[in-house]
């Protein structure tokens, strides 16, 4: 019940902060002869700013041991509330005696209202809201300059951190918490925000990316993107760090060397052990995301896919390349499938995971050109519907996870000259079949989902005796 008052005080409070003022400026005007007549409602208006000051600060009380903000804040705006609710009070007993020299009391008041509000709009918007939007252009210089030893870095500690530190806990640190959100602590990334978590569930698999990079990857002008375009924006760097953080599963006690990298990750890990720019926003999408610009997609075929629950998401900030994902879809018809063709220029990132798909539909694929990650793990395709895709020459990764494919039906993919992953887990590939797959692909990182972690010093492991 008491959090429950405590969460008026946000509309409580502008209601003292309005009469006060109003008061306080009748009260000062009316040392001129000609305004000398608002005087007599000066009196009740500080009462009734009084009284509304005082419930402020009661639910103000209540609210700040049922939030998490900055303590020192919280002191200093708590007691600010109280010294202007005593000052109302004050005034109000002088105009009620009828002292004629309140001028001076009036000034204090306003700016006790000031300051605390200051105060308050910190709480609230975090430090800097007042000043941020005096400033021009904002400036985006790389948090990481230089990381010796990097191989022997705590991933999360030494990289991801001080990525969050300096983008994002001005919204979502401790003293603000935009969205329900904080990224200052290993506990409340993991919890999220009001809209849910903000990594991926394992579940999704190797492909998720979670709501975070999704946000980070949104244009600047997007609504949801993050950092707002008011705030300093991650180079190319700090996106490729945390997406590999992320799709690495997120962890806070490895090392850099403890975690597999591809060969642009060793890249941009390389380029921070000796202080060099790895390059530009493209590092983090790899060579997965085309060079050349692309016009933008027609808005209303990828309304189209929206509206049936298609999640359809720009690959980089200020491009027109898109990444398409049926796993929320709402319908999977054809005629759904159908817009993708709409799209064939933009798509380069498809997901399929757990579609039933018709021999249609899954004929039309060969025709998205540009296409260079497809995901069909979980899906109904198999060897016979290989040979649709024999005409995606751009394809770099593929995943028939969790599907009936064999290793004879993958023969006919060798044709695909820049194919670098292969995702194969629980297909129908028999443990003979590896060796040959491997040798048949030279250049491609079979995943064959056999995963064993390594023991690391520190680690136990329990031993039962009969």
């Amino acid at each position: 019940m008491l959090e429950f008052i405590g969460r008026f005080h946000p509309l409580l409070v502008h209601l003292p902060i309005g009469i006060l003022l109003l008061a306080c400026f009748f009260d000062l005007l009316a040392i001129r002869p000609a305004y000398a007549q608002l005087r007599s409602v000066v009196p009740l208006m500080l009462l009734i700013g009084f009284i509304s000051a005082l419930l402020s600060s009661i639910s103000g009380f209540l609210l700040s041991g049922t939030a998490d903000y900055d303590e020192d804040i919280v002191i200093y705006h708590q007691w600010l509330g109280i010294a202007t609710t005593v000052m109302a009070g004050i005034l109000f007993s002088l105009h009620k005696k009828g002292n004629s020299s309140t001028r001076w009391g009036s000034m204090l008041l306003v700016l006790l209202i000031t300051i605390t509000g200051h105060f308050g709009g910190t709480l609230t918007h975090g430090e800097g809201y007042l000043t941020e939007g005096l400033g021009g252009e904002v400036e985006t210089g790389p948090v990481l300059d230089s990381v010796p030893n990097i191989q022997e870095v705590a991933v999360y500690n030494g990289l991801v951190q001080p990525i969050f530190e300096a983008r994002c806990v001005g919204c979502h640190g401790d003293s603000k918490q935009k969205g329900g959100l904080r990224l200052d602590g290993e506990e409340w990334i993991l919890e999220g925000g009001e809209d849910g978590p903000i990594l991926p569930d394992p579940k999704d698999g190797e492909n998720s990316e979670g709501e975070m990079i999704k946000r980070l990857l949104l244009p600047v002008e997007a609504k949801k993107h993050m950092p707002p375009k008011a705030k300093s924006q991650l180079t190319g760097e700090e996106i490729s760090l945390l997406h590999w953080w992320v799709r690495s599963g997120a962890p806070f006690n490895k090392k850099v060397g403890e975690m597999e990298q591809d060969g642009k990750m060793k890249t941009v890990l390389a380029a921070l052990a000796s202080g060099k720019s790895a390059g530009g926003p493209e590092a983090l999408v790899s060579d997965l995301l085309p060079s050349v610009p692309v016009a933008p997609a027609p808005a209303t075929a990828v309304d189209r896919l929206r509206d049936a629950g298609v999640m359809v998401l720009p690959l980089a900030q200020n491009s027109n390349y898109l990444s398409v994902s049926f796993l929320s879809a709402q319908r999977t018809d054809d005629s759904i499938f159908q817009i993708l063709q709409e799209l064939k220029p933009q798509l380069v990132w498809l997901k399929l995971d757990d579609m039933k798909l018709s021999p249609q539909t899954i004929k039309s694929l060969s025709s998205l050109a540009n296409l260079r990650k497809l995901s069909l793990s979980g899906s109904n395709i198999g060897d016979a519907d290989l040979s649709a895709l024999q005409q995606l020459k751009q394809l770099r990764s593929l995943n028939l996870s969790a599907s009936t494919i064999t290793s004879a039906g993958l023969q006919s993919l060798k044709a695909l000259a820049h194919l670098r992953e292969l995702y194969l887990y629980k297909t129908g590939i028999k443990g003979t079949d590896w060796p040959v797959l491997q040798q048949n692909f030279p250049k491609v990182k079979i995943d064959t989902g056999n995963y064993r972690l390594p023991m690391l010093p520190g680690d136990t492991s329990e031993v039962k005796l009969n």
